[in-house]
């Protein structure tokens, strides 16, 4: 028996040290490995200490990772050959075993096998190797991007021959959002002419329906433009956005590309005098070069003319206020006019890309919001108030209060209004207390009023993505806002009644969070209800509006519930008497509408206590605690049985104080 015990003893230590030993050996070879070159070769001493474990020791030390890369992964990114054949064939290493490779050129992660780390980085030798030793050649990133794929965007074109000669590497497999060789080899033109000779299809498209002729033209690849279009590329294929290879010149102001495409492409008079509007519009926006712009717009003009019968500016934009209702120059005098007021450019730059490309385009929003942040930044504010508004309008249209965009708009135009409000109150701002408007408040908040509905209902469809709930709750949270906005803005009595109805229809609907379930009550009396916008600096000087006071009692007047729950089965009072959001007179307000001390959440804390242990408190909580309230406490603290026992209003009544 004793003998048992000193084998198995004796056993334990022996597997202890050996993983001590492992350990050990493991650590020095990732450190070596670290710091090798091309050219290093690993100590003598860990070598001997590796070929002198046993097998099964050698393949567990060069599977350990740290920071999520084994040591195959570290010397095939670093080039070093030697190290990874001593690894592969004296180790056993596993050649599929993935690692974390951070690209420096885009800034990207990706977990991907040895080759693909190699190929990436350029290390021929590596590649050789590792291809004659069995590495999966189409084997894909967490991305979807296989290596050969990943070494065209590093544009490793020897690499690139390598894999596809030895006739296993597939050129037209794309990445997981359609992105081919071709796409990422735009910008060589003798990679693009060589992946072209082996069978590269020049019109594939990937998730945003996009070719490699569109990647080209927006990074101004002339001489790759000319080969793609040599090899049968299409300049009429349309992106997700609608734009061809013309309108893609255009937007990105590839004036070289432009007149390329212009003298080889036998374009309407129409699309050419449209073409030239708006390249003239991109380099007004883009490039604030008003003297180009002028001049294609000449050019246009020209071409209008030239007909027996002038080209009229088809589709026509309807007079928007964010244009001040302006419309197009239509004749030569009107151009000049408008030349020397660069005002006055911008507006008909805005026009044009309306006309040309859509109100909903993606370029057209970009300039709408691009356009208001430059009146902003000239205190122009109602101006960029009235560009902002509409953005909105169309984002929602086009989308819903749910996409990204949306909320990012409604952000940046809330924030601007609780800014100039903010201001507007100090004495000494050169900003008029006009701004914000009544008008503009109340109709920016029922645009997101009208959509909240139909949004909430979207977010019960299965699946429900995190990120659609999170935009939904920021566009909630600017509701309250501007519920706030309402009430500082709203001057005459016609206008408090309108708040009040708005207001109200708004609480009847029980519009809450989607990620907390909370109430408009539970917002409104929360330091975290904060509005963040990438227009402004957040980091300083923003003013919290909440908890708010008069907001609060507005909801309330409006019918809110006051002791409704969220998911946590908190209250908005157990929300207000926290000690981060306490703030007496809310916390009192709350209580004289009807608010329950006594009622627990789900983690058993009740507002009674955090009240009582607020040192700042001095609302005499007694006046506000029931024997109502203190017999239903008392009958879920002792488990009394009450169902049909009483009355089925007192029921409810005490189901409340449950947590």
């Amino acid at each position: 028996m004793k003998s048992n015990v000193a084998t198995r003893r004796s056993h334990t230590i022996n597997l202890l040290t050996n993983l001590d030993i492992i350990s050990n050996v493991s650590n020095d070879l990732m450190l070596e490995c670290k710091l090798c070159s091309r050219a290093t070769r690993l100590t003598k001493t860990l070598r001997d200490k590796i070929t002198n474990l046993p097998k099964d020791a050698r393949k567990e030390i060069v599977s350990r990772t740290r920071d999520s890369c084994a040591p195959l992964f570290v010397v095939c990114k670093r080039g070093n050959l030697g190290i990874a054949e001593f690894l592969i064939t004296i180790c056993g290493a596993d050649i599929e075993q993935r690692g974390l490779f951070e690209n420096p050129e885009d800034s990207t992660c990706h977990f991907v096998t040895p080759l693909w780390c190699a190929s990436v980085s350029g290390e021929l030798p590596v590649v050789k190797f590792l291809v004659r030793v069995g590495a999966n050649i189409n084997a894909v990133s967490d991305s979807g991007s296989s290596s050969i794929r990943s070494a065209c965007f590093m544009t490793n074109m020897e690499i690139v021959e390598y894999l596809v000669e030895i006739g296993r590497a597939d050129i037209k497999k794309p990445n997981f959002n359609g992105g081919t060789c071709l796409i990422n080899s735009v910008q060589s033109v003798q990679l693009c002419s060589y992946l072209i000779s082996k069978g590269a299809d020049v019109n594939a498209k990937d998730i945003q329906n996009k070719t490699a002729l569109h990647y080209a033209i927006q990074e101004h690849r002339l001489e790759t433009t000319k080969l793609l279009l040599d090899s049968g590329a299409d300049p009429f294929a349309k992106s997700k956005n609608g734009d061809d290879a013309l309108q893609i010149a255009c937007l990105k102001g590839a004036h070289d590309i432009f007149r390329h495409l212009i003298e080889r492409i036998p374009y309407t008079k129409e699309r050419l005098a449209s073409a030239n509007e708006l390249i003239g519009s991109t380099y007004l926006d883009e490039h604030n070069e008003t003297t180009l712009a002028v001049l294609h717009w000449k050019e246009a003009h020209e071409i209008r003319s030239k007909e027996s019968v002038y080209l009229a500016k088809q589709p026509s934009v309807p007079f928007r206020l964010a244009y001040c209702n302006v419309t197009e120059f239509a004749t030569l005098s009107e151009l000049e006019n408008i030349s020397t007021d660069v005002d006055a450019m911008r507006i008909q730059s805005l026009l044009i890309c309306e006309r040309v490309l859509g109100i909903n385009h993606t370029d057209t929003l970009f300039r709408l919001m691009f356009r208001g942040a430059s009146y902003a930044d000239s205190l122009r504010f109602q101006r960029c108030i009235d560009l902002w508004r509409l953005a909105l309008e169309i984002r929602i249209n086009t989308h819903s209060i749910l996409h990204s965009d949306t909320c990012f708009t409604t952000q940046a135009l809330v924030r601007l209004m609780l800014d100039l409000e903010y201001k507007s109150d100090d004495s000494e701002s050169i900003i008029g207390s006009d701004v914000p408007k009544f008008d503009d408040v109340f109709g920016v908040f029922t645009l997101l009023h009208k959509n909240l509905i139909d949004a909430r209902k979207l977010l019960q469809i299965r699946p429900v993505y995190r990120k659609q709930q999170e935009n939904f709750d920021r566009v909630l949270k600017c509701v309250t806002h501007l519920i706030y906005l309402l009430e500082v803005t709203s001057k005459t009595a016609e206008e408090k009644q309108i708040v009040c109805e708005t207001v109200r229809s708004l609480v009847r609907n029980n519009i809450r969070s989607a990620c907390t379930n909370d109430t408009l009550l539970h917002l409104c009396v929360s330091r975290l209800n904060i509005i963040k916008s990438g227009y402004f600096n957040d980091g300083t000087g923003m003013r919290g509006i909440f908890p708010n006071l008069k907001v609060v009692k507005l909801l309330l007047d409006c019918d809110a519930d006051v002791n409704a729950k969220n998911e946590s089965r908190s209250t908005a009072l157990h929300v207000a008497s926290n000690p981060y959001n306490y703030v007496g007179e809310v916390v009192r307000v709350l209580l004289d509408y009807g608010a329950h001390l006594d009622q627990p959440n789900r983690a058993g804390e009740q507002p009674h206590y955090l009240i009582a242990f607020n040192s700042s408190n001095t609302i005499p909580i007694i006046n506000y605690t029931s024997l109502k309230c203190i017999a239903a406490s008392t009958i879920i603290k002792h488990g009394i049985h009450y169902k049909d026992e009483i009355p089925r209003t007192l029921e409810e009544f005490v189901q409340l104080h449950q947590p």
